[in-house]
């Protein structure tokens, strides 16, 4: 089957559980996955991990939430952004596999890296002590992630472009949906406010990694394939601080943990709390390495 661009060949899926299990389809395929003239394999493969690890660490942390949510609606809310991300996370890191030229597939990354191969920022795999913390952590990402996503649609390479173009809306919805919670716990009774300050100043230390720019990022933006995310801190700041005007909240001011170099998640250098999630996601593939379900 022929698509006249990328977008229109990974949109074009008719399987319900398209996001569920193992041993599906590459997601891509049908897709020209060619290297832009010019573009860094490696390079671009490092650019995908990060955005791909962002998502799937994410989605993990947000399906811990099913039965766990103040309302039912908010159940289902949380489990489709879950798979939003989790979407995103089987497109880019099918992407990854294809630029480095190694021929891995989604679920060999997803499931047969160790940990310092992991390249999600730190602010991802923090666990959530309460309800008022994932608010936290889904606003700020999913801020973030969204200007990103939303300059994304121009990259040069077609796939991103393409991954890009799917995903702002889906993020449009789920910083809305993150904001919406921040504003009704800020602006709420003296608990939820207490509770909702506590949270943003637990996450807030792991707030500009988000910005601050690794030289993969900064090489693969010069040649109009990434973004800078140092050139998003101004727009995430300003969505941010409406929410905190309305939300009654006053904005954070824990000093950051700048880790190494500042970019530690990037590095592969992430908390104790992520090698617990990736021992829980990745049981059953490790244990029966030729499965599928």
């Amino acid at each position: 089957m022929s698509f006249d661009n990328a977008y229109e060949a990974i949109t074009e899926n008719n399987d319900a559980r398209w996001a569920f299990g193992t041993g599906f389809a590459d997601p891509l395929s049908g897709v020209d996955t060619t290297v832009p003239p010019g573009v860094d394999g490696a390079d671009l493969a490092a650019y995908c991990l990060m955005l791909g690890d962002d998502a799937l660490v994410l989605s993990h942390r947000l399906q811990q939430w099913c039965t766990r949510a103040p309302e039912l609606e908010d159940e289902v809310a949380l489990a489709n952004i879950g798979l939003d991300l989790l979407g995103q996370a089987r497109l880019l890191l099918a992407r990854a596999g294809r630029a480095d030229g190694s021929g891995r597939g989604e679920d060999d990354l997803a499931y047969h890296r160790p940990e310092p191969a992991f390249r999600n920022a730190r602010l991802t795999e923090l666990p959530h002590a309460d309800f008022a913390e994932l608010v936290a952590v889904l606003l700020v990402c999913s801020t973030w992630r969204l200007a990103v996503f939303q300059r994304l649609r121009d990259s040069a390479d077609p796939v991103l472009s393409a991954v890009a173009e799917k995903g702002v809306k889906e993020l449009t919805y789920h910083r809305d949906y993150a904001a919406r919670w921040a504003v009704r716990l800020g602006d709420g009774t003296a608990l939820s406010h207490e509770r909702m300050t506590g949270a943003l100043e637990t996450v807030w230390p792991y707030v500009d990694e988000l910005f601050i720019p690794h030289p993969v990022e900064s090489r693969l933006s010069a040649d109009g394939v990434a973004v800078d995310p140092a050139e998003v801190r101004a727009e995430a700041d300003d969505v941010l601080n409406q929410v905190f005007t309305a939300a009654t909240l006053a904005r954070p001011g824990a000093a950051p943990r700048a880790g190494v170099s500042g970019r530690a998640g990037r590095d592969g250098l992430h908390t104790e709390h992520l090698g617990y999630l990736l021992a829980e996601l990745q049981s059953i593939a490790r244990t029966y390495p030729e499965a599928t379900w």
